[in-house]
């Protein structure tokens, strides 16, 4: 009996460590992660630099509980940018994964339909995740530079992406969500950040790459 005691405090000892190991790693990346794109987002259009393609990045336009405002944010804030004469093209780079399923060419309606030229923008139907939108942004759409277009959060993990791969990127805040869904989506965040981090350390590239796509 005393051996299976043992046992049992023996793991739960080695449990606590292990949490707590993670926790660390997580608090060290998050940190890491700021520090490095610290001052490369911006919320006031009239403030951030001028790039010749923003890059949009997708998401559902809907959710469980009807409108997604992560959607309905970055929708407004590449709209805002545009207007404001900061990005000339908008490359809208999402998940395209079944016939029933197109993030781009829903972004492309409405930003049609909010006064955006349907010459201004491209479709990257292959932006499955954030790292296959930055890398496909340099090495299938040709650019060096670019403006992210997401929630803060978002920007930052794609702009450490970009400083990796060699292109350089700054971002434009989309306005962000409040609530019990944009906690939960933070605190998920943190763990994509970590899994960003090992990706990048392995060399994981995009799913798809494919012939280069020529933005006018």
């Amino acid at each position: 009996m005393a051996r299976r005691g043992s046992s049992r405090r023996r793991i739960i000892r080695w449990s606590i460590a292990a949490v707590l190991g993670v926790l660390l790693l997580v608090i060290l990346v998050d940190t890491w992660v700021e520090a490095k794109t610290d001052g490369l987002t911006y919320n006031d259009s009239s403030e951030i630099p001028y790039r010749k393609v923003g890059l949009l990045l997708g998401t559902a336009k809907y959710s469980t509980d009807g409108q997604n405002k992560f959607y309905l944010g970055r929708i407004q804030a590449a709209v805002k940018l545009f207007d404001a004469g900061k990005v000339d093209h908008i490359l809208i780079s999402g998940d395209n994964g079944s016939r029933y399923y197109n993030e781009p060419k829903q972004f492309r309606e409405d930003l049609i339909r909010l006064g955006i030229p349907s010459e201004a923008i491209t479709l990257d139907y292959a932006g499955f995740r954030t790292l296959d939108s930055v890398i496909r942004a340099k090495e299938v759409f040709g650019q060096d530079s670019i403006t992210v277009i997401s929630q803060e959060f978002q920007n930052e993990r794609a702009i450490f992406i970009a400083d990796a791969k060699g292109l350089d990127a700054i971002g434009f805040n989309a306005v962000d969500v409040s609530g019990s869904y944009g906690l939960k989506t933070k605190v998920r965040e943190r763990f994509a950040r970590v899994k960003m981090v090992w990706d990048l350390l392995i060399g994981q590239g995009p799913r798809y790459l494919g012939e280069p796509v020529l933005i006018p």
